[in-house]
C-alpha cells in the first residue's frame, strides 16, 4: 500500500532469486513503498503472472531495465543483478543521490586489480570502490548508516565471515560449506538439472570459487595484512540454505569457553545472531526464509582443533534479508524492521 511516510524502493532484476525474496519481503516492510521493478526478461508483465505465489499483494508491474524508469521514482534501489550488467547505472544513480544497495560482487573488492583478475575485465566505475562500503551488518553498522552504496556480501562469505570475525587468529583457515541449489543464481545450466541434483552431493569450484578474494579481503582487512584461505563449497539437493564448517588452530590455552565468550560479546546487539548452547548444531530448517544466523561452537580436544558452524539461508541472511537490514540502517529505521517473521516449519 502506497503513503506518503513510505520510502519509495526500486528492485532491479526483480524476478531472479534474490530479486524475488527482496519482493517478498519489502512488500510486508512497515517502511517501504515498492515503486519501480525491473526485470529483462518479464519486463510489461504483472509480477503474479510470473510468481502466483505473490498474487494479491500490492506491486507494481515489470518494467525494463533503464535508468531514465528509475530516476526520480525510487530513494532506495536494490540491484539484484549479476556482476557488471548494471555497474554504470549504480554509478550514474549514486552520483544523483540514489542510494543503492548492490547484490552483485561488483563493489565488494576494494582492489580494481583484484577485480579484473577475478573477472577478467576493468571495472566499469573503479572510483566508486572505495566509497562502496562492505555490508556486512553486525560488523559495519556506523559506516552503512552514512553510505551512499552498500556493497551486500556474498552468501557463502556470510555464513563464514559472521563466525570468523570475531575469533580468527591466523592466515590459513579451512572452510567447508554446503548450499542449496539457487546459491547458483537464477539461470539455466545442465548442473542444476533435476536429474543432476536430486539425489546427489557434489564439490564444486574447488580453490577459485570467485568469493574467496571476497573472504580474503575482510579477514586481512581485520588482520592488516594479507592471508590465504582453503574454501570448498558443495552443492546439495535442496532449494535454499548453508551450512558452513569452519576449522582452525585456537591459541594455545584457549578453552571453548573463551569462543563463545568473543561471539557473545560480538553479537549482544545483534537480534539476527543465535549462539547455540553447547551441544546443540546448526540446521538449515532454522533458519530457512528469515534473516537469523545460527552459530555453534566446539573445541575438539583430542585434535585441537576449533570447529564453528553456521546455517543460513543464501537468499535471505545471504541476500534480501542482509540487504533491508542494511537499508534499515542507512534510513535510521529499526534494524530489525520487516525482518523478525519466523522460519516455516515443517
Amino acid at each position: 500500500m502506497a503513503s506518503t511516510n513510505r520510502v519509495k524502493v526500486g528492485i532491479l532484476g526483480a524476478t531472479g532469486y534474490s530479486g524475488i525474496e527482496a519482493v517478498r519481503l519489502l512488500a510486508g516492510h512497515p517502511f517501504v513503498e515498492l515503486s519501480v521493478l525491473t526485470s529483462e526478461h518479464y519486463a510489461g508483465r504483472e509480477v503474479a503472472e510470473v510468481y502466483r505465489h505473490l498474487a494479491g499483494v500490492d506491486l507494481p508491474p515489470l518494467e525494463e531495465l533503464r535508468a531514465d524508469l528509475i530516476k526520480g521514482r525510487a530513494e532506495v534501489v536494490f540491484a539484484c543483478l549479476p556482476e557488471k550488467v548494471a555497474t554504470a547505472m549504480i554509478a550514474e544513480l549514486v552520483q544523483d543521490g540514489t542510494k543503492v544497495i548492490d547484490f552483485s560482487e561488483d563493489f565488494r573488492l576494494k582492489d580494481a586489480a583484484t577485480y579484473r583478475s577475478v573477472f577478467g575485465v576493468d571495472h566499469p566505475a573503479p572510483a566508486l570502490l572505495r566509497q562502496a562500503v562492505y555490508g556486512l551488518s553486525e560488523f559495519n553498522r556506523h559506516a552503512i548508516r552514512e553510505a551512499k552504496l552498500v556493497a551486500n556480501p556474498g552468501c557463502f562469505p556470510t555464513g563464514a565471515l559472521l563466525a570468523l570475525l570475531p575469533l580468527i587468529k591466523r592466515d590459513l583457515i579451512v572452510i567447508d560449506a554446503k548450499s542449496g541449489t539457487t546459491g547458483a543464481r537464477r539461470a539455466a545450466s545442465v548442473e542444476q538439472l533435476f536429474a543432476e541434483v536430486n539425489e546427489n552431493a557434489r564439490a564444486y569450484k574447488v580453490g577459485n570459487h570467485r568469493h574467496i578474494p571476497e573472504m580474503e579481503q575482510e579477514i586481512g582487512n581485520l588482520l592488516g595484512r594479507e592471508v590465504a584461505i582453503v574454501f570448498v563449497p558443495h552443492l546439495l539437493p535442496i532449494s535454499r540454505g548453508i551450512l558452513t564448517s569452519i576449522f582452525m588452530r585456537p591459541r594455545t590455552g584457549t578453552t571453548e569457553q573463551d569462543v563463545r565468550n568473543a561471539l557473545e560479546a560480538s553479537f549482544a546487539k545483534s537480534r539476527f545472531i543465535k549462539l547455540l548452547k553447547s551441544g546443540e548444531l546448526p540446521e538449515l530448517k532454522n533458519v530457512r526464509a528469515t534473516n537469523f544466523c545460527e552459530i555453534a561452537v566446539h573445541l575438539e580436544k583430542r585434535s585441537g582443533t576449533l570447529i564453528v558452524l553456521t546455517a543460513i539461508d543464501n537468499l535471505g541472511k545471504g541476500a534480501a534479508g542482509q540487504a533491508i537490514q542494511n537499508m534499515n540502517l542507512m534510513l535510521g529505521y529499526d534494524e530489525a524492521a520487516g525482518l523478525l517473521g519466523a522460519a516455516p516449519v515443517p
